[in-house]
């Protein structure tokens, strides 16, 4: 296969991937719309749709793939932010917005403590409207706090990320976050399909919502000498940003669905992995997990704890070699 050939295929495989989904095509947008600005944007400083035609129909298709390909390499060279900008949005906040990341704490507080409140029963025998506003409730609350005393975070979608990682595999003595680089792994296909799915989601609409964000404030410097409603077009961002985020914590509820049914249905494979003794009982279990969290998480050593190999037959290619008659002694 020629260099040439080769290259199309890199880039046809790149674009198809998750990569294409969470990273190229968001950036590729933004790019697309500042550019259009820019070659819009008139010598006095107004903004003409018209010249940004006249200056797309002039380039040639050289300079056409020359940018496709730039924008790539931008989407590329943003891509390991990606978890940062999960984090940032989650309220992992620096330091220098600490005051702000506790007032944040107080609202979510605030919203927690009055979906607990919605969640309990007025009266000793609710009606049915009272009962589904209570189930109501109380879903909600389990879904996008996480339970005391694990501590909130500034953000809706940080809270519910952390709800989800403090409920998935507790039933069982195991530790979400400790556990799932060790699980995930041993997830079958149509399971991994749904998790992968569905955090592709929250990574895309991650992604979203500070691309148009960051698109609307990178617009400003273009538009101000402007008039009509391309002034206003950096607050046309807002709305898409706020969409995207809110679209981004629906997400994560799924998400973090998916880690619990991913607990639910496979950590024994995890233990039969370790080559650990099934055990018989949910206590047992549980007095396990937590030791291998402890083990995993802290380095506590594991004491007396028994393994179970198994015994498999042992292939016909590995079997020894069948003894000449008269070399075993017999006649």
């Amino acid at each position: 296969m020629s260099a040439p050939a080769q290259l199309a295929t890199g880039v046809t495989r790149l674009t198809a991937s998750r990569f294409a989904l969470v990273g190229y095509l968001p950036t590729y947008a933004a790019l697309s719309y500042l550019g259009f600005l820019l070659a819009a944007r008139a010598p006095g400083g107004g903004i003409e749709p018209s010249r940004a035609l006249a200056r797309l129909h002039g380039l040639s298709g050289a300079v056409l793939a020359a940018l496709a390909l730039g924008a790539l390499l931008v989407a590329v060279l943003l891509h390991p932010l990606q978890a940062p900008l999960v984090q940032l949005l989650e309220g992992y906040w620096p330091r220098p917005a600490r005051a702000a990341a506790r007032g944040a704490v107080k609202v979510q507080e605030r919203t927690r403590d009055r979906l607990a409140r919605a969640a309990e029963a007025a009266t000793a025998h609710p009606t049915e409207a009272e009962r589904q506003r209570i189930l109501t409730a109380g879903w909600q609350l389990a879904r996008s706090f996480p339970p005391p005393p694990v501590p909130l975070l500034p953000t809706a979608l940080g809270n519910t990320l952390r709800a989800g990682e403090a409920t998935a595999g507790a039933a069982y003595g195991a530790d979400a976050v400790v556990w799932w680089p060790r699980l995930y792994p041993l997830l079958g296909d149509r399971l991994r399909a749904v998790v992968d799915d569905r955090r592709d989601q929250l990574d895309l609409a991650c992604r979203l919502c500070v691309t148009a964000g960051a698109t609307g404030l990178l617009s400003v410097p273009v538009v101000l000498g402007g008039d009509g409603w391309w002034r206003a077009s950096p607050a046309a961002f807002l709305l898409p940003a706020w969409v995207a985020y809110r679209a981004a914590v629906a997400a994560a509820r799924g998400y973090a669905e998916a880690l619990t049914a991913a607990f639910d249905l496979h950590r024994f494979d995890l233990l039969t992995a370790l080559h650990l003794p099934l055990p018989p009982e949910s206590d047992t279990e549980r007095s396990l997990n937590r030791r291998l969290t402890r083990f995993w998480a802290q380095g506590v050593p594991l004491t007396a704890l028994p393994y179970e190999h198994g015994h498999e037959p042992v292939p016909p290619s590995a079997a020894p070699p069948a003894a000449a008659p008269g070399e075993d002694g017999s006649r």
